[in-house]
């Protein structure tokens, strides 16, 4: 069962990457620019990480006897994860692409939440070994995402605050993530 979910996730994290070249290009066609690159190859070494990791503690262990409750997070992660995307439409990434003067948006959870997306891998990176047992993956990639999220959330905010009114428009929505000052 977990490398077919594992696989399952595989190919949901192929296609969403997919969507974010297509993103990506619209968003550089209108005029945007990349942020936070040197951090993000260390993002995606850590998702890669994550899966090896997964597969090889979790297909030594057992599944614990609770596993339904991180299943159900995961579950409700996931419709997080795609009422984020479809809010964000065309400015849904997987990098941090800025594209001047748009407006910022302020639809669907981001009325809530300046980072439901990053709030879903939060989520997924803690909840999907548990389901497995790899505590051990729990525990090391979701400290090592905090730490990386920290610096990408900060990266992000200060990038759009400079080019669009997300520092005014985003000001009184809880980040979710403390970041320090970044308006």
């Amino acid at each position: 069962m977990l490398l077919w979910f594992a696989g399952t996730l595989l190919v949901q994290r192929w296609v969403e990457l997919m969507i974010a070249q297509k993103n990506a290009a619209w968003m550089f066609q209108q005029g945007g620019y990349e942020r936070g690159r040197e951090h993000y190859k260390y993002i995606v070494i850590l998702h890669g990480f994550f899966f090896v990791s997964l597969i090889a503690e979790g297909g030594r262990s057992s599944p614990p006897t609770w596993w339904f409750f991180p299943a159900v997070a995961f579950t409700l992660a996931q419709i997080l994860r795609y009422w984020s995307i479809s809010s964000l439409g065309r400015f849904w990434n997987t990098r941090i692409i800025i594209l001047p003067d748009a407006p910022v948006v302020v639809r669907g959870p981001y009325r809530f939440l300046r980072h439901p997306n990053y709030l879903v891998v939060i989520i997924e990176l803690l909840a999907i070994p548990l389901i497995f047992g790899a505590y051990g993956t729990a525990v090391i990639v979701s400290l090592i995402n905090l730490f990386l999220l920290r610096i990408r959330v900060q990266t992000e905010e200060k990038a759009l605050a400079e080019a669009t009114d997300y520092g005014i428009v985003m000001n009184d929505v809880p980040r979710l993530i403390p970041a320090g000052e970044s308006d």
